[in-house]
């Protein structure tokens, strides 16, 4: 039997039944959620946990991209599929957005593969739909609404899913999610025309660099920012290891773009909230001509579904990151790379400095969260298809909305435990059992 043909997923349906997804039971023997942070911050830097913490106490919201571990774990307790994608690991609506492609074009995708590995499907899908759920609720929608928000999100993998299975493979791999044309699509006038208007500045914005580059006479420095962004001296024997290690990885003709640059800073960065605490710096190469290229390098820990899903097939977890974003994404970043040397045993891969501009104007899709949620869907599918899996998934979901009712029902009710879960963290940090800081 073909594993990603459509008999593998009529099997699958059988086995586990497509409404067997609805719902969320907690385990009796469920780990403390507090516990399963503390145990993965052992392994981060402990200066910078407070700044995660003090993140992730924010709302449930923030919690909740915090928590991917947590999920994890809860997700190897629902009746699982054996169809087995390249997962993104932490699938939730902020970890979709806008970047440029090489070409230059604004593309909307997904845009973080910290925690990519092979695993099921549906894990993906239900991450996403709680994560709309749960901004749902942070946002004061009712619960029937946010149901709905999950509901579109399973709707537009399903239906986008299917369409895919009928394309030939090489249209179904190259096919991509225009920004200009997405927002066009808007039916919210206003957004559209402020998006439209952002996007058009963006693109034709003679601005670059986010800000972060000083230049003055023969000296070229990352300018700090507060906690955000600074120079930490016994950090930066490694980042620099790092970047030389790095180029090794480098497609040639990529290599030889990179020569034409030199390193001349590096710069600590705290990003977003589920990688704080992990070694993420920022390094400012300058050509001879005096043109700056910003590269970020993130540490690689392993993937919080590692434990139930399986370890990679890659000791360096730099690499199984870079695997999984070329595989996943549909225009991948031509400086994308890993380091082959594990330094301080820590593993790391290097790309382009995402334009956070772009992103923002892939952020403020989401204030047309009902659009937001087919869109971030829609996505989700193109990527998971790209595996080879399309006709085994689309087989298990059907062509009707038991499926999107299903991860509706789960979505609520998981949005309802990590609103518990957060009380618990924020109880632990009102008893000292956590450190926050502000930032």
């Amino acid at each position: 039997m073909d594993a990603f043909g459509a008999d593998t997923g009529a099997k699958w349906r059988r086995s586990v039944p497509v409404p067997e997804h609805a719902g969320w039971q907690m385990p009796a023997d469920r780990r403390d959620p507090v516990a399963i942070l503390v145990e993965q911050g052992k392994t981060r830097i402990a200066e910078l946990l407070p700044v995660r913490y003090a993140r992730m106490a924010t709302d449930p919201f923030a919690f909740f991209r915090g928590a991917a571990a947590v999920m994890a774990a809860d997700l190897a307790a629902t009746p699982t599929t054996g169809i087995k994608v390249q997962s993104c690991g932490d699938c939730h609506l902020s970890n979709f957005g806008a970047y440029a492609s090489p070409e230059g074009r604004p593309v909307f995708d997904v845009n973080d593969f910290d925690e990519t590995l092979p695993a099921p499907f549906e894990w993906d899908v239900k991450r996403l739909a709680a994560s709309l759920a749960i901004a749902g609720r942070v946002a004061k929608v009712p619960d029937e609404d946010c149901r709905r928000l999950a509901r579109l999100a399973a709707r537009g993998y399903r239906q986008h899913m299917a369409t895919l299975v009928q394309m030939p493979p090489l249209a179904a791999w190259s096919t991509r999610v225009d920004l200009a044309a997405t927002i066009k699509e808007l039916e919210v006038g206003k957004v559209r025309r402020y998006l439209e208007k952002r996007l058009s500045a963006t693109m034709e914005s003679n601005k670059a660099h986010f800000g972060l580059v000083e230049h003055r006479g023969d000296t070229w420095r990352i300018k700090e920012n507060g906690q955000l962004v600074r120079h930490l001296t016994r950090h930066e024997l490694d980042a620099r290891r790092a970047f030389k290690s790095y180029a090794e990885t480098l497609q040639e003709e990529r290599r030889v773009l990179l020569d034409r640059f030199r390193l001349r800073d590096v710069a600590f960065k705290v990003v977003g909230v589920g990688s704080v605490g992990t070694f993420c710096a920022v390094g400012l190469l300058v050509s001879d001509n005096g043109d700056p290229l910003l590269l970020q390098i993130k540490e690689a820990q392993q993937s919080v579904l590692a434990p139930f899903a399986g370890p990679s097939t890659y000791d360096n977890q730099g690499q199984r990151v870079v695997v999984g974003q070329r595989m996943l994404q549909a225009a991948t970043d031509v400086f994308l790379g890993w380091t082959t040397i594990a330094l301080d045993g820590r593993w790391f891969y290097v790309r382009h400095l995402k334009d956070q501009r772009l992103a923002n104007i892939g952020a403020r899709l989401a204030e047309a969260l009902p659009f937001y949620a087919s869109l971030c869907g829609r996505t989700l599918a193109r990527a998971h298809a790209r595996g080879g899996a399309a006709a085994a998934i689309s087989a298990y979901i059907g062509p009707d909305n038991e499926f999107d009712k299903a991860i509706g029902r789960f979505a609520v009710a998981y949005a309802g435990q990590t609103g518990q879960d957060w009380q618990e963290f924020r109880a632990a940090i009102a008893a000292g059992r956590i450190p926050t800081s502000q930032s």
